[in-house]
């Protein structure tokens, strides 16, 4: 370890005295530095290669706040087939591979998820009509 210049008590600061006499005492050198958990804690750094970012979950829960939101306020919904054929009601109740559609003056249907390409609210294709005539 290499000396370090310790600061003597008679105030006359860490330079040695230009006339030659006794100077400020020399000692051993003591490194001031924050541990690696230290860092890798205060910069957000992983701990280990294994606790690095997690996969995101598999069910973020969206399907089913939008079906459960839909499903309370009875929204007429137009679902649309992979075959082209579109559905028209309001959903009453929804399963993971299936949801129950309630239609007017038709039979109420279930229809499997992996059938449907798309759905969304009756009331967008009233206001898209709307808009199209103004352009």
């Amino acid at each position: 370890m290499a000396p370090a210049m310790r600061p003597n008590s008679g105030g006359e600061g860490p330079f040695p005295p230009v006339d030659g006499t006794s100077g400020p005492e020399l000692g051993p050198r003591k490194l001031i530095r924050s541990s690696l958990a230290d860092l890798r804690r205060d910069h957000g750094l992983p701990r280990n290669p294994s606790s690095r970012k997690s996969v995101p979950p598999e069910q973020t829960n969206a399907e089913a706040f939008y079906y459960l939101k839909q499903m309370q306020s009875r929204t007429q919904i137009v679902v649309r087939l992979l075959d082209g054929e579109e559905l028209r009601g309001w959903i009453e109740w929804y399963d993971k591979d299936v949801i129950k559609l309630n239609r007017e003056n038709a039979p109420n249907l279930v229809v499997p998820k992996h059938a449907i390409k798309y759905l969304y609210k009756e009331e967008e294709e009233r206001q898209l009509r709307r808009r199209k005539p103004r352009a």
